[in-house]
């Protein structure tokens, strides 16, 4: 029953006009699964979802700045993923390489600044250098941040955010009291960025795994069938326009937040 309430089947939306004229969130994050299964469905091997879905990054991140999507959060590759094949894990590694080698020029073009959340100092010496690349010759840009979790884990994300701050307070930088749910904010990852207004999962999982668990407090959620290497611009307008319904009340009465 909950993933009945919760899934569903994409349909085509009529009145795309409309959806872009309405509220569109600020900050989307986006758990893209469903890779791997879209290649057995094919007969093909894991990897060639993994590359499918890697232009599935380039359509969405184009159409999101284009509609006015101020941060776009795509969680790339988890802690819990390096438990995957060898072969895989590694190639993986080489998407961002190939992704970011192959359409930087065209992100620098529209604008997009490249970021990155999760601990990258674990990263492939050549995955690193590609992101810092990425991220460099993006840091002036003023459009769509297009942030890449990538080697990264909400929980071991806050166990470092507790650690900072419990010695912030043992140096006496801090005081017990100073701690509160801005402080910890502050101490994320995140801490630059507005928290996500929607999130939307692909593939029909109807879970977090372990993304974003402080930041999602109050985002609205929207779960789709459709793998993500078939998630298109059509998919996102979806999203978006369920989100439009919704009324987000982050605890209050309704006519609290008219």
């Amino acid at each position: 029953m909950f993933k009945k309430l919760f899934t569903q089947k994409h349909t085509p939306i009529e009145g795309d006009e409309q959806i872009i004229a309405g509220p569109i969130p600020e900050h989307i994050a986006i758990i893209m699964d469903g890779n791997g299964r879209w290649a057995t469905k094919r007969a093909l091997p894991r990897i060639a979802g993994h590359h499918e879905g890697m232009k599935t990054v380039r359509k969405i991140t184009r159409y999101a700045n284009d509609i006015g999507v101020k941060v776009l959060t795509l969680y790339a590759f988890s802690t819990e993923n390096w438990s995957r094949p060898k072969k895989e894990v590694e190639f993986l590694m080489r998407l961002p390489e190939e992704f970011l080698s192959t359409y930087l020029p065209e992100l620098i073009e529209k604008n997009v600044q490249v970021q990155i959340m999760g601990d990258f100092d674990s990263l492939p010496q050549h995955t690193q250098r590609a992101v810092k690349r990425a991220i460099d010759e993006t840091s002036h840009n003023t459009g769509l941040i297009l942030n890449f979790a990538l080697n990264y884990g909400s929980r071991t994300e806050i166990v470092h955010a507790v650690k900072a701050i419990t010695q912030a307070v043992q140096k006496g930088e801090l005081a017990a009291e100073d701690i509160t749910e801005q402080c910890i904010s502050e101490h994320l990852m995140t801490k630059h960025l507005v928290e996500p207004d929607l999130l939307i999962r692909t593939s029909g999982e109807v879970r977090l795994s372990n993304f974003m668990l402080w930041q999602l407090a109050y985002t609205e959620f929207w779960f789709t069938d459709v793998l993500w290497p078939d998630f298109d611009e059509a998919c996102l307008l979806e999203a978006i326009q369920v989100y439009q319904t919704r009324n987000r009340r982050y605890g209050g009465l309704e006519e609290q937040t008219k």
